[in-house]
């Protein structure tokens, strides 16, 4: 988190949801995270960490909704727009994931940036392909 707690048990909360999160258990965490989302909504890593949780719980639009938060608060958050672009093409919004996928690899030219854009550009080619 990238505020001070508001409490210790804030903290073990967000540390219990990071380590759920990591044991792919995202549900899990979304509950443990619950409290520090209440307390603490405009904090970045807040909203990242729920954005993981309902990505990988294929909660698309609440993990949309999360990384599109996180992008209001810190624009130049080049994962924010990774995760968001993968949300998109996961719900079949292609030209929103490409725009997306492709600001992320603008800003970090990161390997997996760049194979999550080939991904939805071949997608949108062969989509065009088949008209």
């Amino acid at each position: 988190m990238t505020s001070q707690p508001a409490s210790d048990g804030l903290f073990e909360s967000f540390r219990r949801a990071e380590m759920l999160i990591a044991r792919s258990r995202p549900l899990d965490a979304l509950q443990a995270l619950g409290p520090v989302l209440e307390s603490q909504p405009n904090d970045v890593s807040v909203q990242l960490l729920a954005g993981r949780a309902y990505l990988n719980s294929a909660q698309l639009r609440l993990a949309e909704q999360a990384f599109e938060r996180v992008i209001d608060l810190d624009p130049a958050d080049h994962y924010a727009r990774f995760a968001l672009g993968k949300a998109l093409h996961r719900q079949g919004r292609l030209a929103e994931a490409h725009a997306q996928l492709k600001m992320a690899a603008a800003m970090d030219p990161r390997p997996e940036y760049q194979e999550a854009l080939g991904e939805v550009r071949a997608r949108l080619a062969l989509d065009r392909d088949q008209l």
